[in-house]
C-alpha cells in the first residue's frame, strides 16, 4: 500500500496546498509581467521625455507641424487646422501603454483559452511550445493595434504628406501652389516655405536655409516683422535646424524657456532612471521568486505521482 493511500487526509492537505501553491506561483509571474511591462514603459519614457516636455511648453526640437500665421490669405486657413504635436505625442504614448499591456497580458488569456483544447492542452505542456505560442500571440495582437492606430490616424498623414510632398522643386507642394495664387507676402511666403522645407522627407536644407535666412534678413530690416504673426518658438527650431542656434532676438528670447525645459528634462530623466532601476530589481526578484515556486510545486508533483 503506498504512502498516499496510507494517509489519504494527508494527501489531500498536500493537494490543496498544491493548488494554492500553483495559484501563488500564478499570481507573482502575472505580477512579474506588470512589472516588466512597467520597466519597458519607464525605459520608451527615458528616450521620448524631453519631447514631451518640450511639447508642453511649445516646443520642439524640429519642426514637426506647420504652422500658418493669421497674416495669410483666408484662402489658405483651411490649411490651418493641423492636430497639435503635444496631443499627437500623448496618443502615440497612449497607444502604447495599450499596445504593451494588450499584448502581454491577451496573450497569456489566449493560452489559457488554447489549453481548454486538448490538442493544445498536450503540446503545452512544453515550456518550449508554450513560450512560442505566448510569443506568436503578443506579435498578431501587437500587430493588430498598430494595425488599428494608424488606421486611424491615416486621413490626418495623408493630408499633411499632401500638403507638403513634393518631387524635385517645393513649388511643386500643395502649399506652396496655394501661396502662389493668393499673392502673398514674400516674408509671410518665406516663413511657410521654410516649414515645408524642413518637414519635408528629406529635409531639403538648401531651401530651408535659403528662406530662413530671408526671415533673419527681415527680422533684422523690417520694424513691422512682429505683426506678421509668425510665432518665436518656429522661429526658434527653424534657426536650431538651420544654424545649430538662436540668431534673432525673437528667437533668442525663447531661451530662458528652452533653459527651464532643459532643467527640467534633466529631473525627469533622474527621476526615470531610478523608477526604470527599481522596476528592473522587482521584475528580477519576482521571476526568482516565480521560478522557485515552479520548482517547488513540481517537486511536489513528482512526490505525489511516485506516490
Amino acid at each position: 500500500m503506498s504512502t498516499i493511500e496510507e494517509h489519504p487526509l494527508k494527501a489531500e492537505d498536500i493537494s490543496i496546498g498544491l493548488r494554492v501553491l500553483k495559484k501563488r506561483q500564478t499570481k507573482v509571474s502575472l505580477l512579474s509581467f506588470s512589472t516588466a511591462a512597467l520597466f519597458i514603459l519607464s525605459v520608451v519614457g527615458l528616450f521620448v521625455q524631453q519631447d514631451f516636455v518640450y511639447s508642453f511648453v511649445g516646443l520642439t526640437q524640429t519642426v514637426e507641424q506647420l504652422h500658418l500665421p493669421y497674416t495669410v490669405d483666408q484662402a489658405i486657413t483651411e490649411y490651418a487646422n493641423q492636430p497639435d504635436y503635444f496631443i499627437n505625442l500623448l496618443a502615440w504614448f497612449g497607444w502604447l501603454i495599450v499596445k504593451v499591456f494588450s499584448a502581454f497580458f491577451g496573450a497569456f488569456i489566449i493560452i489559457a483559452l488554447l489549453k481548454k483544447f486538448r490538442f493544445f492542452y498536450v503540446r503545452f505542456q512544453s515550456f518550449v511550445l508554450k513560450f512560442v505560442a505566448w510569443l506568436i500571440a503578443v506579435i498578431l495582437i501587437w500587430s493588430g493595434l498598430t494595425y488599428v492606430q494608424y488606421d486611424l490616424r491615416s486621413d490626418d498623414a495623408e493630408n499633411q504628406y499632401a500638403l507638403v510632398h513634393y518631387d524635385q522643386n517645393i513649388n511643386q507642394s500643395e502649399i506652396a501652389q496655394a501661396l502662389e495664387e493668393t499673392d502673398a507676402n514674400p516674408t509671410v511666403k518665406a516663413y511657410v516655405l521654410a516649414q515645408i522645407a524642413l518637414l519635408h522627407k528629406p529635409l531639403d536644407k538648401d531651401v530651408a536655409t535659403s528662406n530662413v535666412a530671408q526671415l533673419v534678413q527681415a527680422e533684422r530690416t523690417q520694424k513691422n516683422f512682429i505683426e506678421y504673426g509668425f510665432k518665436p518658438e518656429q522661429l526658434w527650431v527653424m534657426q536650431h535646424q538651420v544654424y545649430g542656434k538662436s540668431v534673432t532676438p525673437m528667437a533668442q528670447a525663447i531661451e530662458s524657456k528652452v533653459h527651464k525645459a532643459d532643467q527640467f528634462s534633466n529631473i525627469i530623466q533622474i527621476l526615470l532612471l531610478a523608477i526604470s532601476a527599481v522596476f528592473l530589481v522587482i521584475t528580477l526578484l519576482l521571476g526568482l521568486l516565480a521560478s522557485r515556486l515552479k520548482g517547488r510545486t513540481r517537486r511536489i508533483q513528482q512526490q505525489i505521482q511516485s506516490g
